[in-house]
């Protein structure tokens, strides 16, 4: 019954796949598996209390279940429980010292608590695990980029940015990020390029628009920066802020 629920939850059949694991679970109340599934379903359906009970039910079970307790990692972190957050992240590689998803989120929760020393720390420990093992692994990229930019060193998060879009140029939040950084270094012409790309790769984007508002006006491009502000505040009347 686990590969039907997963078969659901992939084909976005999120209550088909609740009921498949309930019935499951009933059954088998400690399948670790299955706990950790229920969780995933209970977040994507926005159900994060519920999602955080199900991957602590799967870690009372199997306490290094990795993949558990990634997830209640991340939503720690979502909702800004940095400790916690921190504490589930260390944990994780001090279990496993390979599991460069963990290193990345522990330095974004140190960087969210401006303890730059260890997050940059964790970021090279886990740009040297992805460097050549996991070529196409891009987030560690993007967050080092946005951790440089966020420390106004424009140059390093440009590099970096640019080499996560370089790994996979499907993320529209890795134009932006290197886009941002060069209109910041005042090359707006090259900066326009890579937040054009940005917007055409996700229309719902709001923050590439506004940097792009502001390079065209810098560039005298009035008609471009009026239809740009234009989309910039529709979406803001709906759209959640996103970096």
């Amino acid at each position: 019954m686990l590969p039907l629920a997963q078969a659901e939850l992939m084909a976005q059949r999120f209550e088909a796949s609740l009921a498949t694991l309930g019935e499951l679970l009933r059954s088998q109340p400690r399948n670790t598996e299955a706990r950790k599934l229920q969780g995933d379903v209970l977040y994507l359906l926005g159900r994060d209390a519920e999602a955080e009970q199900a991957f602590e039910a799967a870690l009372e079970i199997d306490p290094g279940h990795e993949a558990s307790r990634y997830a209640l990692g991340r939503i720690y972190y979502q909702q800004n429980r940095l400790d916690e957050a921190t504490a589930a992240f260390l944990q994780l590689v001090e279990e496993n010292p390979a599991n460069y998803r963990a290193h990345d989120n522990l330095a974004v929760c140190y960087a969210a608590q401006h303890r730059d020393d260890e997050a940059l720390r964790h970021f090279r420990k886990a740009l040297d695990l992805v460097h050549k093992d996991h070529p196409t692994y891009d987030v560690v990229y993007a967050n080092a980029a946005e951790f440089f930019l966020d420390r106004h060193d424009d140059q390093k998060a440009f590099q970096f940015a640019a080499e996560a879009a370089e790994r996979n140029p499907l993320p529209a939040r890795n134009f932006f990020l290197a886009g941002k950084a060069l209109a910041r270094l005042e090359k707006p012409e090259l900066s326009i390029r890579w937040l054009e790309q940005a917007a055409a790769l996700d229309p719902a984007y709001r923050e590439p628009l506004y940097w792009l508002f502001r390079v065209y006006r810098k560039l005298g491009r009035t008609e471009d920066a009026e239809r740009a502000v234009a989309k910039f505040k529709e979406l803001s009347k709906t759209a959640p802020p996103r970096r």
